[in-house]
């Protein structure tokens, strides 16, 4: 209880440890709720968009979608239900989490601790990088940007000047001002993280989905919390609650890599949040209600300040986008480049 570890380490053996919060029973849809739980409409955009991959990609023999951090396998799930026959046919479906596979889960879906090599697809990470553990540095009262150590019990202390591939990684995505109590969360192992899964890919696309924060709109005091049951809790590395962080997903992008808006990328897979014609409640009532209940649906995974403002990070491979003979130009249009690193 009373060693001081970095917030690194610490979390990496609350979530992911033999005891972790990822490796329990109940899994994490009992402690908080992403798009995949807010609505099934989440699944059905994910499908989709496998589908304008599989055209970019010829229609291949065999279509590859691979759920990245996949809790129990909800997304995955309802990404191959949710597609049509000729593409399901020639889909496989992989989940790659921590924890055993759960009972129950379909046949077709492959169970693994890292990504397949060579896919040829979709590689979809939801909500994956920010439990990515990563160190926290804290200005000291002398301006110096030092890393932070934390006992089990969630109690914290300064410890050693941030040095050598972390400084340099705070100097060019999170430079802090010499102003003491400033945080930051130094994203260089999302960095490396992200960059081994998009290597997966063969031919394809990686997306990486999560909260995120760019330069020149970093939070000062950083976003480190904890998850418990539904609500936020105080991050306390003992295995209790989940340990996340916003994502810097400008920093993890490799060269042509784009980043977008949840609510910009499902608006551009046809999920609006419009409401239904109010004619329709008079002539079809059942089915008025039907595309009621799914038109909140969308608004909650499109909301500004909810659902709606997190990252889409699209990291194309080995296939053209951004072009005007593309099937993923509907999705890419009008997003800028970003800057290469």
């Amino acid at each position: 209880m009373g060693e001081r570890l970095g917030w690194r380490v610490a979390t990496e053996a609350a979530l992911y440890g033999p005891e972790g919060f990822y490796r329990r029973p109940e899994g994490p849809g009992a402690h908080f709720r992403t798009s995949v739980h807010a609505s099934p409409l989440f699944a059905e955009a994910v499908a989709r968009l496998l589908c304008r991959v599989d055209e970019a990609l010829g229609r291949p023999r065999a279509l590859d979608f691979v759920d990245m951090a996949a809790g129990r396998g909800e997304l995955v799930t309802g990404v191959l239900a949710a597609l049509p026959a000729d593409v399901a046919s020639r889909a496989r479906g992989y989940a790659v989490e921590v924890a055993g596979r759960p009972a129950g889960l379909d046949h077709r879906i492959e169970w693994l601790a890292e990504p397949p090599k060579g896919i040829t697809g979709l590689l979809f990470a939801n909500e994956w990088l920010d439990n990515v553990p990563v160190d926290v540095a804290e200005v000291d009262s002398a301006g110096v940007p030092r890393l932070v150590l934390v006992r089990r019990d969630g109690r914290e202390r300064l410890g050693e000047p941030v040095s050598g591939p972390a400084a340099r990684w705070l100097a060019r995505w999170w430079p802090l001002p010499a102003e003491e109590g400033l945080r930051a969360e130094i994203g260089l192992p999302r960095d490396e993280a992200w960059a081994a899964a998009v290597a997966t890919v063969g031919r394809g696309l990686a997306v990486a989905v999560d909260y995120a924060h760019s330069a020149g709109a970093r939070p000062p005091f950083g976003t480190l919390t904890g998850f418990r049951e539904g609500r936020e809790a105080a991050p306390v590395p003992d295995g209790s609650c989940d340990i996340t962080a916003h994502v810097a997903l400008d920093a993890c992008a490799l060269p042509g890599g784009r980043v977008l808006t949840q609510r910009d990328a499902l608006r551009a897979l046809d999920i609006s949040g419009a409401r239904p014609p109010l004619a329709l409640a008079s002539t079809q009532p059942a089915a008025y209600v039907r595309a009621l209940a799914s038109a909140g649906e969308a608004a909650e995974l499109t909301a500004t300040g909810g659902l709606g403002d997190f990252g889409w990070l699209l990291q194309p491979v080995g296939i053209a986008a951004g072009t005007p003979d593309t099937p993923l130009d509907g999705l890419l249009v009008d997003v800028p480049d970003h800057e290469e690193q």
